[in-house]
């Protein structure tokens, strides 16, 4: 399944794009950016596009990495030089803004996440939002609305939780999470969210998102995000959703390395064991070139030891009971889980697993597929 932005989002538009570029317009600012995927014709001309644009980005090497590096660069601190490079400025405008997702103040009661964002030029030839993230962002807004009533549902008419916990707010958790559309998609749901990334410069810049937005309250951190999963693991803090877009290659804060292939299914592992078995919610999303949908699904389905969907039978049960099978590379193991815990989640028949692509249409009808999602709702 492919999936788009919405056509409400007036903030966003991708107006064209081929010939390894795109040609977008970020709220009032028009920008040319390289796009490798991009491998067809403009629909109209470069000077056109040029004429258009406030800025375009130069690569500061022939050798064009793609999405990946940059990705590593943004999430992991990973400087990748084949992406890096300068603005041109066509005209006057500013080098920051704001644009707003979701409806307008006019339509302040319509459903659906509302925040803004801020957007800045830099040298990865980023500008601080992925827009093709917006059907995951509409799907982390409903999806903490359904955990939320799931967890009222639970307490008793009178407010009381039976000696459960009160707090009906889901517990979210953002890894890899840049500058916070999904953090604030969270939030702007009800949740209690934190959010957590490499590097110091895009925790800060989230955090002034969060306060143009209006929201607060969301906890930030900056570290290596496999050495936080697994320290939560031991400790056994369970979450009610967890967000994962992870790069391609990167470093921690304290110069861990992180390559996607290495290390994503032990992180997927670490993962399924901080998740909550029932009402909860998981999005991964993957930029790599070369990951597809139903790869990505197959990495969830083996991380977590089930077959979502299938539940009832009994060899799933046992495969769920045995645990995780022996790692390509050795690595500590995962914690035991109660063997009820397991058992509960094999014989779930609530469980949801879908995958697919999210992408973008320009005004010519040309689909620039982006980055492929799973989605996992229990």
């Amino acid at each position: 399944m492919v999936e788009f932005p919405s056509k409400d989002w007036k903030d966003y538009e991708l107006l064209d794009s081929g010939c390894g570029e795109k040609l977008e317009r970020f709220g009032q600012i028009i920008t040319v950016r390289p796009e490798p995927k991009a491998l067809w014709d403009r629909s109209i001309t470069e000077a056109e596009w040029r004429r258009l644009a406030h800025f375009s980005f130069k690569l500061a090497s022939a050798q064009n990495g793609g999405r990946d590096a940059g990705k590593g660069a943004k999430s992991a601190g990973s400087g990748a030089i084949e992406d890096r490079g300068t603005w041109e400025r066509h005209k006057k405008a500013d080098e920051q803004w704001y644009i707003r997702y979701g409806a307008d103040a006019a339509s302040a009661g319509s459903a659906g996440p509302q925040f803004r964002l801020r957007l800045g030029l830099t040298a990865f030839k980023h500008v601080g939002i992925f827009p093709e993230q917006a059907p995951n962002w509409e799907f982390i807004y409903s999806q903490v609305q359904r955990v939320a009533e799931a967890k009222r549902k639970l307490m008793r008419p009178d407010g009381d939780a039976g000696g459960a916990a009160t707090d009906t707010r889901p517990k979210v958790l953002n890894l890899f999470a840049y500058t916070g559309g999904a953090s604030l998609a969270a939030k702007a749901a009800g949740a209690d969210v934190t959010h957590l990334d490499s590097i110091k410069q895009v925790v800060t810049w989230a955090r002034s998102n969060m306060e143009a937005s209006g929201l607060n309250g969301i906890r930030w951190i900056v570290e290596d995000a496999m050495k936080f999963v697994q320290r939560e693991e031991r400790r056994g803090n369970l979450y009610d959703g967890i967000i994962l877009d992870p790069p391609a290659y990167g470093h921690g804060p304290n110069g861990e390395k992180w390559k996607l292939d290495d290390s994503l299914f032990g992180l997927l592992r670490s993962v399924s064991h901080i998740l909550k078995p029932q009402n909860s919610f998981m999005v991964l999303n993957l930029y790599s070139n070369g990951y597809s949908a139903a790869l990505g699904e197959t990495l969830v389905r083996q991380a977590f030891g089930r077959d979502f969907g299938l539940s009832g039978q009994r060899e799933i049960i046992e495969r769920a009971m045995q645990g995780p099978g022996t790692p390509c590379e050795t690595r500590p193991s995962p914690l035991p889980v109660a063997e009820g815990q397991i058992a509960g989640q094999a014989m779930q028949e609530t469980g949801g697993l879908t995958s697919g692509e999210l992408a973008l249409n320009d005004r010519f009808g040309k689909a620039l597929p982006l980055s492929i999602y799973v989605r996992l709702s229990l």
